[in-house]
C-alpha cells in the first residue's frame, strides 16, 4: 500500500518548500521521497525526558539493553548476544507494535538465548527510565531501510542517564554523533555487533568515554523549549536565504 501511494505523496511533497530533520543522512530519504539537501536543515532533537525528570547518570547497570520499537532490528541483537558470555535485555515482545512500527523480530520469544532476559515494560516514562537505568551498554539496532532517525529519542535519553551507547550506522545515528558519542557498527551485521558489544562491556574506560561525550551531547541538546528555539532558527536563517547557518552542532548552553 506505501508503494502504490508513494507516487502521489511525492507530487505533494514537491509543493513544500523546505524540511527541517533530525538527522542529516539524506541518501535513501532522497531517493524515496525526492527531498535533497537543497530543501532541507537539520536541528539536533532534544532529551525528552528532560523536561519532566530530573535525571542524573547512573553509569553502572547490569545488562546490555536493546530496546524500543522504531524500526528496531532485534535478530540482529539476538544473534549478536548468542554465545556471548554478558547478560542482555529486552523488553517482553509485543509483536502488534513491532509491526506499526516496522521492527524485526522473528525469534520465537520461547527459545531466547539463554543469557538474555524479558523485561516488563507498562509503555510509561517512568518504566523507560527503570530499564535504562539497569543497563550498563544500550543497543540501538536499526534495520538498514530506515529513512529517518529511528531511536534518537530513545538514544538521547540514555545518554542523559550517562549510558554507553552503541547505534546501527545510518540516519539519526552516524551522522549525528560524530565526537565519539556513540559506538557504531555496521547495520543488520551481528558479527560486528557482537565484538562492539564484548569492548563495551569489557573496556571501562571506553565505555566511561562514551558515556561521558554522548552525556554532554545530551546536556546540549536540551529540552523542548531549546528545541522549538533551534527550529525558529532555522526557519528565519532559511527564509534569509542563508542556508549555511543551518548545519550548527548543538549549541553549548
Amino acid at each position: 500500500m506505501q508503494r502504490s501511494t508513494l507516487p502521489f505523496k511525492r507530487f505533494l511533497l514537491r509543493h513544500v518548500d523546505h524540511f527541517i530533520h533530525y538527522f542529516r543522512d539524506l541518501n535513501r530519504y532522497q531517493r524515496v521521497f525526492d527531498i535533497g539537501p537543497e530543501r532541507s536543515s537539520f536541528v539536533p532533537f532534544k532529551v525528552n525526558l528532560r523536561d519532566r525528570y530530573d535525571i542524573h547518570p547512573t553509569p553502572g547497570g547490569e545488562y546490555v539493553l536493546c530496546f524500543g520499537k522504531s524500526m528496531r532490528d532485534y535478530d540482529t541483537f539476538i544473534d549478536a548476544m548468542e554465545g556471548l558470555p554478558i547478560p542482555g535485555a529486552i523488553v517482553r515482545p509485543d509483536f502488534d507494535s513491532f509491526r506499526r512500527h516496522g521492527s524485526r523480530f522473528t525469534r520465537n520469544p520461547d527459545s531466547l538465548p539463554s543469557n538474555l532476559c524479558c523485561l516488563d515494560d507498562d509503555g510509561s516514562e517512568a518504566s523507560e527510565i527503570r530499564i535504562l537505568r539497569g543497563a550498563r551498554v544500550l543497543v540501538l539496532s536499526i534495520l538498514r531501510q530506515s529513512l529517518v532517525a529511528s531511536g534518537i529519542s530513545t538514544c538521547l535519553n540514555a545518554m542523559m542517564m550517562g549510558k554507553c551507547v552503541i547505534g546501527s550506522e545510518g540516519p539519526g545515528m552516524t551522522d549525528v554523533f560524530t565526537n565519539g558519542e556513540i559506538l557504531s557498527f555496521p547495520s543488520e551485521d551481528p558479527v560486528a555487533l557482537a565484538q562492539v558489544i564484548q569492548r563495551a562491556w569489557k573496556d571501562d574506560e571506553l565505555r566511561a568515554r562514551v558515556a561521558a561525550a554522548g552525556h554532554e551531547y545530551a546536556l546540549r541538546a536540551g529540552t523542548q523549549v531549546d528545541l522549538y528555539s533551534r527550529i525558529i532558527d532555522q526557519v528565519v536563517a532559511w527564509r534569509l536565504g542563508r542556508p549555511g547557518t543551518t548545519l550548527a552542532p548543538v549549541p553549548h548552553a
